[in-house]
């Protein structure tokens, strides 16, 4: 989620955050009802408006079906988020072109279409510390050189490698590696400190970028593309030439 307000924060800059064009009645439709099931608070007909699995702040788990969100709406939609959504107005939402309408800065957003939300970028009271106590066990877990760092970014398995990102105190990226039959607590075979984030057009893919000598390592995360894209794509270039290409899974 840190990269998608982030990501946010870089798109509203791009286009400004105004609402240029009318919502048609069928998008001024959906929002109506996604307010209206707000205001009676009922959870059921929600979660029949949910695109699963709605993705939360790494290390926190993804919701991926109507049971679990049913178990967990309150600790994602607490009486903060649910007044926001209630009380808002129609001109709070925006349509972001095929992106779909986001609520305010893009608290929430819904498909243009279909009504249904597909991204809550808010965390309450209680994923904060969820999220925090979450990251404390992790550490636990890791070997010893991998335990200082600020925040977990992405924890991916490809068909050869088990790779950890994490965001250091610095604002860099730290990259860590092992072959895939080994476990976090083991030494990683490779571990780079420089990592740079660069985001990739307006649709929010962006790229970490690690330097190791003569090699580059390139972790590209694909949020926006074709239908069966990868989470990641992870790249290892010599000289300026690609050396290996692994398509990756995001663990949680």
């Amino acid at each position: 989620m840190k990269f998608r307000l982030l990501f946010l924060l870089v798109l509203v800059s791009k286009i400004g955050y105004s609402q240029s064009e009318k919502l048609d009645d069928n998008k001024t439709d959906n929002i109506k009802n996604v307010i209206a099931l707000f205001k009676e608070k009922n959870i059921h007909k929600i979660s029949n408006i949910i695109s699963f699995p709605l993705r939360r702040e790494y290390p926190i788990p993804s919701i991926n079906d109507k049971n679990e969100f049913k178990q967990r709406f309150n600790q994602v939609f607490d009486q903060t988020l649910v007044d926001k959504i209630v009380n808002s107005k129609i001109k709070q939402w925006s349509e972001v072109g095929w992106r779909g309408i986001m609520l305010d800065n893009g608290i929430v957003w819904i498909e243009s279409y279909e009504g249904k939300i597909t991204a809550v970028n808010y965390q309450s009271t209680f994923e904060k510390k969820l999220k925090k106590d979450l990251i404390a066990k992790e550490k636990e877990n890791l070997h010893v050189s991998l335990k200082t760092f600020n925040s977990p970014t992405y924890k991916i398995k490809t068909k050869n490698y088990l790779i950890r990102v994490d965001e250091l105190s610095n604002s860099k990226y730290r990259y860590a590696s092992w072959k895939i039959n080994k476990i976090e607590s083991s030494k990683p075979d490779i571990i780079l400190n420089n990592g740079a984030l660069e985001f990739e057009g307006s649709g929010g893919n962006h790229v970490i970028t690690f330097s190791n000598g003569s090699y580059t390592y390139k972790v590209y995360r694909n949020i926006i593309g074709e239908k069966n894209a990868p989470d990641i794509t992870f790249e290892v270039e010599k000289d300026g030439k690609i050396i290996l290409t692994e398509d990756g899974t995001i663990m949680q």
